[in-house]
């Protein structure tokens, strides 16, 4: 499409669908928030790998299928694009981000 928006290389789960997803195992969730955001509150079994280190550490990321996590949705939109960009087809950008996951009561673990 030479005018108009193009669609991201990558999917949107919304946060009930992330969580999900992350209780059955079918999928991981990571967060791409910084440290003191990460020790504030976050999901319980989430994977913390702030989005500045995400290219050193795309080889280490779970495999199978990855919902990524931050706090309102633009870093992990962010992460997202350079994962599919990598190759990952199986990446997912989880709207709202923690702010929708909080709202929606999901459990959080806090001060780690």
């Amino acid at each position: 499409m030479l005018f108009g928006k193009r669609k991201p290389a990558y999917a949107e789960i919304d946060v009930n669908g992330a969580r999900a997803a992350q209780a059955s195992g079918a999928a991981a969730l990571v967060d791409v928030r910084e440290d003191g955001e990460w020790a504030a509150s976050h999901a319980p079994g989430a994977v913390h790998i702030p989005l500045g280190q995400v290219p050193d550490r795309v080889f280490g990321l779970p495999a199978g299928p990855l919902h990524v996590i931050c706090h309102a949705g633009g870093r992990s939109a962010q992460a997202c694009a350079f994962l599919a960009g990598q190759g990952r087809e199986d990446v997912s950008n989880v709207k709202g981000g923690m702010v929708a996951w909080e709202q929606a009561g999901l459990p959080v673990v806090a001060g780690e």
